[in-house]
Parts: C-alpha cells; structure tokens; sequence
C-alpha cells in the first residue's frame, strides 16, 4: 500500500504515527472469531520511529453519521496515544477521507493526501458518491496544503487561492531492483516470453484486452487475487486458457521473483472515473524490475512517459504493442536504464517532497519520547 510505504520512508527522518482505519469489535469477530472480540494494544512497533496506531470504532461506517462519529472518537485515541508516547503531532497528513482526524489533534501543520479520485472510489467499495464528494471538499478546506498523487486529481481539487501539489506515488525500487539477480519462482511453468500482470484481478481491467493478447498467442502470467467485486467467471475463463498461468495472490516480499522472467509488464486498467485519478503503483515496479510496460493511455501513465512506458486503447493495439515489446527482447543497457528512471521515484525521493509541502525540510531524532509499547 502506498500510504504504508510513505509511512516507511518519513520515518526515515521523522518519527510517524501510522493511524490506520478505526476497527470495531464486530469486524475483528467476523475475521478471526470470539476470541478477537477483546483487541490488543493498539500500539505496535513496526521499525525506528514508526508505531501503528489502530483506533476502536463503531461498525457500519456506510450508515449516516458514523463516518463523522468514528473520526471524533479516533481523533480522541490519536490524542491520548501521542501522550503516552510523550510525542506533539507536528503534522498530520490525512488520506482517510471518511474518518479524517486531521485538525483533531492540534497539530501545527495540516496536509490532504489525495491519494486517489474519492468520488471515483466510492463505488468501488460500497460507500456513497455524494458522501464521499462532501468529505472531499470538507477536507480540501480545512488543509493547509494538498498533495495530490495523480495529475487528474491535483486539477480536480484546485480552487481560488488553492493550488495543490502534484507528488505522485513513488517506488521500492530497491526491492524490485532485485529481479535482475532473482529466479523465477519455482511454480512458473510458462515458456518465455511473457507478459505478466500482478495485482488485483478486478473490475478496473479492460479484460479484452488481455484476451486478445492471448488470442494472438501471447503468453500471459497473471499475478494476484481475484478482487470480490471483478468477474470471477471471466478471470477463471481466462486462466485456464492456453499459455496462461494463473498463480494467485502473493507476499510483496516473493514479488520479485514473479517479475524475474517477464518480457514485459502490464498496466491493462479500463477509463473509469478511479482509473483516471489513480497512479498504479504496478508500473513503476515493473520499471524497477527492469521490464518495459504496456500500459492503457491513463493520465499517470503519461506523466510517468519515456521509452519505455507504452500505451494502447485497443485490444488490438494493445496486443500489438505487448508483442513488439515481447518481440525487442531486453538487454542489460535497457533494463539498466528502466532501473534507473524507477529509482528517481523513489519513496525516499517522495518523502523528502511531502516533508517540503509540509515545511519539516530538516531532520529529526528518530523515535518516541516515551518508552515504547511492547
């Protein structure tokens, strides 16, 4: 997760309270059982200066009022967290449109990360447009500053007197960067070339795409669950295809080892309202592995551009620019070159960028005051 990475990478200079979405007791039974019904500490060391902070919430966050019923009650344990940590939020980057704490906690600094088109979001997963649209505005007004993650939302929340930051997603290149050393994983059967796709097999995939890829007898490697709102029928369909292999959902730590053997990496998103203001992680990873990408003419495609970022609105286009891609083959001064324009977006190239916004341009002690939680 982006949000989870960029946590990661401020800690390298700042200590970060990490507050992830208010969890209630019901969804901790439904998940895990009984026993889950009493929560541990919500407090958790995840590395030097970075804690996980979880709130207790109320179920039902699409029901009227929870949403902001759920931000007081967080708002209330981010405050009495930072205290037994002895910290004072010097800043407060929100990306939790829904269940904002942001101007909550008193701190100095307050900053919207609009991580993706909400309104777009909001279909995606159950909430309400118009909730969502509301939220939007509230949170754009109360910041000091908005950091927008894709070009098309940047454009969406400016205003008179209000003109967000364009800083995109950035990339582990570091750990992707280690498929030029890797073997394929063990379960891979498929002959090479191949294109492979890795992520969420849902509905923001143009599936026709990918089917008439292996209609002109392309081989494909799909990488990643199927998403409970995609066509799993379809996708089921499409794996048990000649020269496709279907491996599943895997650990971000074994993704490497996925991407080692490609020819090719995939970005194949439909243009809907979130695809359009969202930055797919995927295609920088594809970089840093050293694959070229095909991609859909999507607005962080553009803005990520370059030789080897390439993009089709067709199936048949599509499927043509895979094979050319498949067909140029790679060499070490091409893959080298791709590594290299991954690690100019780098987190820690992202972070230093959020730091400016904000205005935190030094460095700070790592760690807490308090004595840590175990």
């Amino acid at each position: 997760m982006a949000d989870q990475q960029l946590a990661a990478a401020l800690a390298r200079r700042f200590p970060v309270l990490y507050v992830e979405p208010p969890e209630s007791a019901a969804t901790r039974i439904r998940s895990g059982g009984a026993k889950w019904a009493v929560r541990r500490d919500p407090l958790e060391i995840l590395g030097p200066g970075l804690i996980r902070f979880t709130p207790e919430g109320l179920p039902g966050l699409s029901r009227p009022g929870i949403g902001a019923l759920n931000a007081r009650l967080s708002a209330v344990q981010v405050r009495a967290a930072l205290r037994r940590l002895r910290a004072r939020p010097v800043a407060c980057l929100e990306g939790n449109v829904m269940v904002p704490v942001m101007g909550r906690i008193s701190e100095c600094a307050k900053a919207y990360w609009a991580q993706d088109d909400a309104e777009g979001m909001a279909p995606l997963i159950g909430g309400r447009v118009q909730a969502y649209a509301r939220a939007t505005r509230r949170l754009a007004e109360k910041a000091d500053v908005i950091i927008a993650a894709n070009p098309v939302v940047a454009k969406s929340l400016e205003a008179p007197g209000r003109t967000p930051l364009l800083i995109p997603f950035g990339c582990n290149a570091a750990h992707f960067s280690t498929a030029r050393d890797a073997l394929p994983a063990a379960e891979i059967h498929l002959a090479r070339p191949y294109a492979v796709f890795m992520g969420h097999l849902g509905e923001r995939i143009e599936l026709p795409l990918l089917e008439r890829f292996v209609d002109d007898g392309g081989r494909l490697l799909l990488v990643g669950p199927v998403h409970p709102r995609g066509d799993a029928a379809a996708f089921h369909a499409l794996a048990r295809r000649a020269g496709v292999q279907w491996v599943g959902a895997v650990g971000f730590e074994r993704l490497p080892a996925y991407l080692t053997g490609a020819a090719v990496g995939l970005v194949p998103y439909n243009r809907s309202r979130f695809n359009l203001g969202s930055f797919p992680l995927k295609a920088l990873e594809y970089l840093a592995a050293g694959l070229p990408v095909v991609a859909t003419p999507l607005p962080a495609m553009s803005w990520i551009g370059g030789p080897d970022v390439h993009m089709a609105n067709t199936p048949e286009l599509f499927s043509a620019a895979v094979r050319r891609a498949m067909t140029a083959g790679r060499d070490d001064a091409s893959d080298e070159r791709r590594r290299s324009l991954a690690r100019s977006h780098s987190w820690d190239a992202r972070a230093l960028s959020v730091l400016t916004a904000i205005g935190l341009t030094g460095s700070a002690r790592l760690g807490f005051k308090a004595k840590e939680p175990s």
